[in-house]
């Protein structure tokens, strides 16, 4: 047992133990090139080590993790008990949104390599035509960054977006930019993506609300995104350059390949559709069935048995087990199809091709499960209360607190993962149960996920992602795609703020 320093006891000593941690984490990162787990997990337990004597763990105080606390008064604490509680909070994020994630690695890798999201991209096309190609490569990458990673769409659709160039004679940025726009919106604004996931998650929000919500949420920012993207190609005259792994032949065969030798539209839709409709689905029963006590048959009868189905397969870990079954399903049937007919040996292609996703799924989870670790561990440290009393004496709105905390995280260190975890957890300390709010939580969780997209540069392995795989040079996709990102945020904060005024949801 060690004494404390007695500056713990002030009442703004853990907003100066916060600054301290969040100094390691953008510190330990970019500068140190430490990874984005350990940096979030020594973190923590600086945190507890700093925040003064800690409770024993026990079977009734484990819900500290999600409630502002009073550290005990005693003038002795046990540093052992820091790590016991940072593991604490790193088992219980990882157990909460581990499987999801592991399932949405499944889902995009069985789209990408069975040809369902070629197929979906395709479809659209044939909906709307190649006149409107920019908003079909907008809406591809709308949706398809809802179950996969952000840089996996990119990979898909930016040899569409250079075949697109070469049949329109131009507009390459436009396209360009309008798919990966979108693309990054959702995978910021709508789980099952690790990183709204987690806000929901430690917000204390259903997933299919925040699903719902974060869809219309980013509906406006989409039409800029079309907008600003028509407003570049018009301004910037950037030539289309080849880049490795996108030559003119490999666009030939983009164009001229046959839609027979994809899957069906209806199943490459489903396992996009499967965990939206169901997850969104319940909630908005939910809602409905709380606010209006008379809901005819759902109350009764046959209703009773539609509803107890609907909270099962509408869970949200059953939801996607349900998507990752029907894109194994098309990965296993395009492949006998590939073969003439035969199967082969098709666990061991199954178990080949999905070793590389879990395997990166494994990794987003342990940085997850650090950042709930780091999160819980702030929540502890009793800033909540300090942040809360600062910010009513400077009258400082809470949506634009949560925004500004996670822009500035990500600015600093790139990830707009890290930075959603880090903002969530400060601002899971500073709501406590949400009594505090005269809105809903669910503009947080949005302000949260708009400050996570703001200024992709050189230290965002998205930035790379774009510039490289489109030809740009660093200073075209400065000027191009790091000004559109920035602009989505601002107009997402605005959303926000008007939206929590003017619509409260309370």
């Amino acid at each position: 047992m060690i004494h404390t320093v007695a500056i713990t006891s002030s009442p703004y000593w853990p907003l100066f133990v916060l600054l301290l941690s969040i100094s390691w984490v953008v510190f330990g990162i970019t500068k140190l090139k430490i990874h984005a787990f350990l940096t979030l997990m020594v973190a923590a337990i600086f945190v507890g080590m700093l925040s003064g004597p800690l409770p024993e763990l026990s079977i009734e105080n484990k819900g500290l993790f999600q409630n502002r606390v009073d550290l005990p008064t005693s003038s002795e604490t046990d540093y052992t008990l820091a790590i016991k509680w940072s593991l604490l909070g790193f088992g219980n994020t990882a157990g909460g949104v581990g499987l999801i994630i592991a399932l949405a690695a499944i889902v995009g890798t069985c789209m990408m390599k069975s040809g369902a999201a070629d197929r979906v991209v395709r479809f659209l096309l044939s909906v709307f035509g190649e006149k409107y190609a920019g908003f079909v490569l907008l809406l591809s990458g709308f949706l398809l960054s809802i179950p996969v990673f952000f840089d996996t769409v990119f990979f898909l659709l930016i040899p569409i977006a250079r075949a697109m160039a070469v049949r329109a004679g131009g507009k390459y940025l436009y396209f360009v930019l309008a798919m990966a726009g979108a693309g990054a919106i959702t995978h910021s604004m709508v789980p099952p993506t690790p990183g709204p996931l987690m806000i929901a998650e430690g917000l204390g929000i259903e997933v299919g609300e925040a699903m719902v919500a974060g869809i219309i949420a980013s509906i406006l920012p989409a039409c800029l995104v079309l907008y600003l993207a028509k407003w570049f190609d018009s301004k910037y005259n950037f030539p289309m350059r080849e880049v490795a792994g996108s030559s003119k032949k490999s666009l030939e065969i983009i164009v001229n390949k046959s839609d027979e030798d994809l899957p069906s539209v209806f199943l490459s839709f489903l396992p996009i559709a499967l965990p939206v409709v169901l997850i969104s689905g319940l909630s908005i029963l939910n809602l409905v069935r709380i606010h209006y006590t008379d809901f005819g048959g759902l109350d009764s009868g046959l209703g009773v048995g539609f509803f107890s189905v609907l909270s099962f397969l509408g869970e949200p870990n059953m939801a996607m087990a349900l998507a990752a079954v029907s894109s194994v399903y098309i990965l296993l049937k395009q492949s006998i199809q590939d073969n003439g007919g035969k199967g082969g040996r098709l666990t061991s292609l199954l178990s080949k091709e999905l070793e590389e996703p879990l395997s990166t799924a494994g990794m987003i989870i342990l940085i997850t499960g650090a950042g709930g670790a780091f999160g819980g561990m702030v929540r502890l440290s009793g800033v909540g209360n300090s942040i809360e009393n600062l910010s009513s004496e400077l009258n400082l709105s809470y949506v634009l607190l949560a925004w500004l905390v996670t822009a500035i995280i990500r600015i600093a260190q790139g990830s707009a993962t890290v930075a959603m975890i880090t903002g969530v957890g400060l601002m899971a300390a500073v709501l406590g149960d949400g009594s505090v709010l005269s809105y809903h939580p669910l503009y947080i969780f949005l302000a949260i996920g708009f400050g996570s997209i703001t200024l992709s540069w050189m230290n965002d392995s998205g930035f790379w992602v774009v510039q490289r795989l489109s030809g740009f040079t660093e200073k075209e996709t400065l000027k191009t795609w790091s000004l559109l990102l920035t602009s989505i945020s601002l107009l997402g904060l605005a959303i926000c703020l008007v939206g929590s005024y003017l619509l409260p949801l309370q």
